[in-house]
């Protein structure tokens, strides 16, 4: 009899029914939307603003991504833009904050770090056997809800760890561990306010901060549009500009 209290305890317990690394992704996309309506976003604008200092400072913020590997950032405040971008092989940024108004190239770090980004734009789980290894954790609790705890090591070193609430299967949490100019990273993002895009749902509130830091950041996403039309030009290097004619 105690043997069969045990059992029915057990099967009773939370995070008893077990799954697999590759259902729970297949749970995630699912949740999302599903493949057909995933694969079917090619690229994507969002729009909204980046809250700093606790708020104190308001920046606005624009992502433009298409698929496979391209990716542009922007940061607007009083008159000035910020934008770091990537095109599959080489990352660049333009920085008038730090009194750069010309472009310059980025570290092979950098670019390792702007093209997760682009890769992982709808979700890291999707497409996740073409970025790595996907391992499943149990669950861990993460603010009073039993998450489950995924973790995907991809083909160049990096560890990021995925957390899905148990109920919706959609991301709440996911932590970055990368080696960046030679010291190790770690940044946790957290995710809340899922809305639909084309079908797929995407958090339109997102939380980053430096593992052991107080600094947030906070982003709200006002505004956002799949399978926009992206000029290649906007992820690229910028060419030099044409020199002028000789006069006559």
């Amino acid at each position: 009899m105690h043997r069969i209290a045990a059992a029915l305890l057990l099967m009773a317990a939370p995070g008893a029914f077990a799954y697999t690394a590759a259902e729970l992704a297949a749970k995630n996309i699912e949740a999302k939307g599903g493949s057909e309506k995933l694969n079917a976003i090619q690229s994507l604008r969002m729009s909204g603003k980046l809250l700093l200092n606790g708020g104190a400072m308001e920046m606005g913020f624009s992502m433009l991504v298409e698929r496979p590997s391209d990716i542009r950032y922007e940061l607007q405040l009083q008159g000035l833009t910020r934008v770091q971008a990537y095109d599959g092989s080489q990352a660049w940024q333009i920085n008038p904050f730090q009194g750069r108004k010309d472009p310059e190239k980025l570290s092979a770090d950098d670019a390792k770090a702007l093209g997760e980004d682009a890769a992982d734009f709808i979700g890291t789980l999707v497409d996740y056997q073409a970025k790595g290894k996907l391992d499943y954790l149990g669950t861990e609790d993460i603010d009073g809800t039993e998450a489950h705890k995924l973790r995907l090591t991809r083909t160049n070193g990096d560890v990021t760890y995925v957390y899905l609430d148990p109920d919706y299967f959609l991301e709440i949490r996911t932590v970055s561990r990368r080696i960046e100019h030679g010291v190790p990273n770690e940044t946790v993002t957290e995710y809340g306010d899922y809305e639909k895009v084309n079908g797929v749902y995407l958090p339109f509130a997102l939380e980053s901060y430096e593992k052991g830091s107080n600094d947030r950041q906070k982003l709200q996403i006002d505004k956002a549009e799949a399978n926009v039309a992206a000029d290649k030009s906007r992820f690229g290097f910028p060419a030099p500009p044409a020199a002028a004619a000789p006069a006559k």
